[in-house]
């Protein structure tokens, strides 16, 4: 914030002199991380930074479209609320197919593709894979890996579901069982589908770590809601005309037999 100097040399806030409405504009036009900082100014710029003229400016545009596509009751006294609600605790959209939230520091959007709606090879094979629910997920169903020599999961999302002009990486959501077995290196690649061919997209595969040590950026991570991800790749979401992408983990060249992988879904997160 800035101060000017009176001709009696005692600094003088020009700010108190705008009405609270035009402050709120201008607040608008900053980033919610601002808007958090400006309300420990004062109370003029508290009351400016909360408004909803100030947080409506920070969803994405298509918000309320996606909110009704859940059955969350979604009841919010406040923009300000709601923005941070939507932060922390997901929504299912669809009947449970994916989540939405929002990322906190720029408001773009997040979503996760539900395991059901993955592409699981040997997925509707009991023997192979379980469907099972769990308590530490948001959806109705996860994923659990018994035993397969052919490793192969993908998620797919529309670009134009995205936040545009966006850096967007991909993360399968994970946990490991405390016997899981031949679960070392694999292969992650995201492409977009019309784009680039499967085999293509193979070629250029970098490898993960689903156990054991490595270089952090290849090994799965703990996350704040008790699972792990690891991280299939990145693109570029320009203006959402690309079409779908696919993310993909994959160990099919060892063939030896993996289990004890639960997977709960594929996420797609701004950077």
């Amino acid at each position: 914030m800035e101060f000017f100097w009176s001709s009696s040399h005692v600094p003088v806030d020009y700010f108190r002199f705008l009405p609270e409405g035009c402050i709120s504009e201008i607040f608008s036009l900053t980033s919610p991380k601002d808007a958090a900082r400006f309300s420990a100014v004062s109370r003029t710029f508290m009351s400016a930074a909360e408004s909803n003229v100030v947080w409506e400016k920070f969803f994405p545009s298509d918000y309320n479209d996606i909110i009704s596509r859940s059955d969350s009751l979604m009841v919010s006294p406040s923009k300000k609320q709601l923005y941070l609600s939507l932060c922390d605790s997901p929504i299912l959209l669809d009947g449970g197919k994916l989540s939405f939230s929002l990322d906190k520091k720029t408001g773009k959007k997040c979503f996760m593709v539900a395991a059901t709606e993955l592409g699981i090879t040997w997925g509707d094979t009991p023997e192979y894979w379980e469907w099972l629910s769990h308590p530490d997920s948001r959806f109705s169903k996860v994923a659990k890996l018994n035993s397969v020599c052919w490793l192969d999961v993908r998620g797919k999302i529309e670009t134009r579901m995205l936040s545009e002009r966006t850096k967007y990486f991909a993360y399968l959501v994970l946990k490991l069982e405390d016997r899981f077995h031949g679960l070392g290196n694999a292969n992650a690649v995201v492409r977009f589908v019309d784009s680039e061919s499967d085999n293509d997209a193979e070629q250029r595969a970098s490898v993960v770590r689903l156990s054991g040590q490595g270089p952090r950026a290849t090994l799965p991570l703990s996350r704040d809601d008790g699972w792990m991800e690891v991280e299939l790749g990145n693109f570029f979401n320009d203006i959402g005309e690309d079409g779908a992408v696919d993310a993909r983990l994959m160990e099919i060249r060892d063939l030896g037999w993996k289990g004890g992988l639960i997977v709960q879904g594929v996420e797609f997160r701004p950077e």
